[in-house]
């Protein structure tokens, strides 16, 4: 029952996060109330939320332990000090390696179920333990990272703690998962305007928020409380030469019709997490929505919501200020006192 229950919920939850928004040229506040404050954040009842998986989420999340040769870490792409991103287009792994996709920001990530770029992992508990398997990231097998933690008797007494196992693949996950999902946005000038305070957001901020509901065409993917509809859009990116750098989604299905699509990232707290993109090819927001005001780059597989906008300077420096109004109160987390020995 209490699965069903939750099915019910997170259902609920998804057609609001993923409903298309279009508005008529007529722009009335109250119809943007779909972009409403977050709500809780959903937990699979399999894996529900104790303090003993957080914390033992919150020592793996930062323990250097977790590479091949000890030098990097989750939060040394997803970095608390840069919106739980990175600040480089593309972060670097271990024996300096870089990847070839920009870190998407941690924080509201248990928003989504589709993980990475490509969707190639449902839920949190998926997407954990794949950095640390993967050769350019954090370049460990399973075997070899079991055998780390259980030899550290400070980890083998916290999963006892957590899951009364020794340390597993699943107990990594679903612990690194929870830890995550503490990772959410707080109160911003967005949300206490729609509360009720006009004061809260700026006016070039309150023009902004019109612009993204009409004449900016945002609202078609980036809809919901998270500002997304967690599905996949080609914008052309990385095209050249009649093929793709990076072929996104269709690594992952072998559909053509996902050849260059990648998952709409979230907005909230957007301002505090440049590079943009798939590939951080966009430095700052300003030239996201140049990208955007163009029709983004023309190839066969463009989203059929990709058009040129026609933006006024003014409009897009609005669409800035707004995006702005994004950034919520930053949760209060950060790494343990000390690591497990």
């Amino acid at each position: 029952m209490k699965g069903f229950i939750f099915a019910l919920l997170f259902a609920a939850l998804i057609l609001a996060l993923c409903g298309v928004n279009q508005q008529p040229a007529g722009f009335a506040e109250g119809q943007f109330l779909a972009n409403g404050p977050l709500p809780p954040i959903p937990v699979p009842p399999d894996n529900p939320m104790t303090g003993a998986k957080i914390r033992l989420g919150q020592a793996l999340y930062f323990d250097k332990r977790l590479s091949s040769d000890n030098t990097v870490s989750c939060a040394t792409c997803h970095r608390p000090d840069a919106g739980w991103a990175d600040v480089t287009p593309v972060s670097e792994g271990v024996a300096h390696q870089k990847g070839t996709r920009n870190s998407p920001s941690v924080m509201n990530a248990g928003y989504s179920i589709p993980q990475f770029w490509d969707g190639r992992a449902v839920w949190l508990e998926k997407q954990a333990v794949g950095p640390v398997q993967n050769p350019i990231e954090m370049d460990l097998t399973m075997e070899e990272l079991l055998s780390r933690l259980n030899s550290i008797p400070g980890y083998v007494k916290m999963f006892e703690e957590a899951f009364g196992t020794k340390p597993t693949e699943e107990g990594v996950a679903r612990a690194i998962a929870s830890f995550e999902r503490t990772i959410v946005s707080g109160d911003s000038p967005f949300d206490r305007y729609m509360k009720g305070d006009k004061k809260a957001m700026s006016p070039a901020a309150i023009r902004g928020m019109m612009i993204f509901n009409g004449k900016g065409h945002c609202t078609p993917c980036h809809s919901g409380p998270a500002f997304s509809d967690y599905r996949f859009h080609n914008l052309g990116v990385g095209y050249k030469d009649g093929k793709f750098a990076d072929v996104g989604r269709y690594a992952v299905t072998n559909d053509p019709k996902d050849m260059g699509a990648f998952r709409t990232p979230i907005l909230r707290n957007v301002a505090l997490t440049p590079p943009y993109l798939h590939d951080g090819s966009e430095p700052t927001l300003e030239s996201v929505i140049e990208l955007y005001n163009k029709g983004g780059i023309p190839n066969p597989n463009l989203d059929p919501a990709m058009m040129p906008l026609h933006l006024t300077k003014r409009e897009k420096a609005d669409l800035v200020e707004f995006l702005k109004a994004l950034t919520g109160e930053l949760p209060k987390v950060g790494p343990p006192e000390k690591l497990p020995e």
